[in-house]
């Protein structure tokens, strides 16, 4: 009997135990203020939370885990992405986009999530290399598309091999639908009898580029003369997700003028946003022009240089199409309206100074099918508040 005691003793113990450590809390993560100094409601912008401020210092964050957002009032979770920003292959930041009202403060929470986030095969901010379309690459969100062109193409071109094509300008996809159709689209012109060149409900490609600036392509001026990059030569997609893509593109080194330019591009695109943002890595050049193709050279330009931005709205086809730059106050220094009569070398330049070796800017199209924006005054107030935007940051601060 006495043994049997000391039996249930212990398992008592043990009970206890287990239900004491079931029933303790889990961790308590940080949670982070983000305020809102501007007198206008915020959302799709993308705000980032450092890792390292989730763990005391000199922890060890378990990027594994499935760290998420959560809004601290409601509970609801917040859609999020895990994001390396300093591309040395580990996650640094956590994304998300709160929705926050003008002079407005918001709480969230950082939880840990039991398993893995699901992921989608095709995430709503997507970019690859399109190796059996030549070779472009392409990027998409939930709102426009964007493409450009790479090594073999141009090799083609100077082969005299039909279906090649010599440019470093950045093409617009015209999509109308908020799902990914990059995939849907090569398919589409490469396997199929269709083509996208002809919108049966997705929208279609037929902006023309050529060796135009397309929306957002860059140049050097050099006297009274533009000169800019052939086509890319290496690439690397750094992310996708449901918050952003993101990836570079090198350039061989180029001349303008007596100067020799070496570019790298850092493209990223974030969901909800019609506008790509470009981070060149640029020498040989103290300013670098960003440009819009005039395409016709019937296209009406509005600009507010000191306020940042530049836009050209055209007729395009059966529709109208805004295209635009955005940068940061103080950065855009001038703006040309460049008209030749040689084939797609009219643009509206905007002029950028480098800064530490680099320039950093965003361009993108509104196209008036899609519904998105259905006059060139909303394209413009899109673009004028976007400035505000980028200038006045939602801020993020740690309680």
């Amino acid at each position: 009997m006495k043994v049997t005691r000391n039996k249930n003793f212990i398992y008592l113990v043990l009970a206890c135990l287990v239900a004491a450590a079931c029933t303790q809390k889990p961790e308590a993560l940080p949670k982070f203020m983000v305020t809102n100094d501007l007198n206008m409601d915020r959302s799709f912008e993308t705000v980032e939370i450092k890792l390292k401020d989730i763990k005391s210092e000199g922890e060890t964050l378990d990027t594994s885990k499935n760290y998420t957002i959560i809004d601290a009032e409601t509970k609801k979770e917040q859609v999020s992405q895990l994001s390396d920003t300093d591309g040395d292959g580990t996650p640094d930041v956590l994304l998300f986009q709160p929705e926050i009202k003008a002079n407005s403060t918001k709480t969230y929470e950082v939880v840990l999530k039991e398993g893995q986030s699901h992921k989608d095969t095709i995430p709503s901010c997507y970019s690859r290399f399109v190796p059996e379309r030549t070779d472009d690459y392409a990027w998409e969100n939930n709102r426009v598309a964007f493409r450009t062109y790479g090594p073999v193409a141009q090799k083609m071109i100077e082969e005299n091999v039909p279906g090649g094509t010599l440019s470093s300008g950045i093409d617009a996809w015209l999509k109308r639908v908020d799902y990914p159709i990059i995939n849907r689209w090569y398919k589409k012109e490469l396997e199929t009898e269709g083509t996208y060149h002809e919108d049966t409900g997705e929208g279609l490609d037929n902006f023309h580029v050529g060796s135009s600036r397309g929306v957002g392509g860059i140049a050097v001026k050099v006297d009274t003369t533009y000169s800019f990059s052939k086509n890319f030569t290496k690439w690397k997609t750094l992310e996708t997700g449901p918050i952003r893509t993101s990836f570079w593109l090198d350039y061989a080194p180029w001349q303008a003028g007596d100067k020799t330019i070496s570019e790298r591009k850092y493209i990223s695109l974030d969901y909800g946003s019609n506008l790509s943002k470009f981070v060149i890595e640029v020498t040989g050049t103290d300013e670098v022009s960003v440009g819009l193709t005039s395409h016709e050279k019937d296209g009406e330009i509005s600009t507010q240089v000191n306020q940042g931005w530049v836009s050209y709205w055209e007729p395009h086809g059966d529709s109208e199409i805004g295209t635009g730059i955005v940068a940061a106050e103080g950065t855009m220094t001038a703006y040309d309206n460049y008209i030749t009569n040689k084939t797609d070398q009219s643009n509206l330049f905007v002029q950028l100074g480098v800064a530490d070796g680099r320039v950093t800017y965003y361009a993108g199209f509104g196209w008036k099918k899609s519904g998105q924006f259905t006059t060139k005054e909303s394209w413009n107030a899109y673009l004028k508040d976007f400035a505000q935007k980028i200038n006045n940051p939602l801020k993020v601060s740690k309680l």
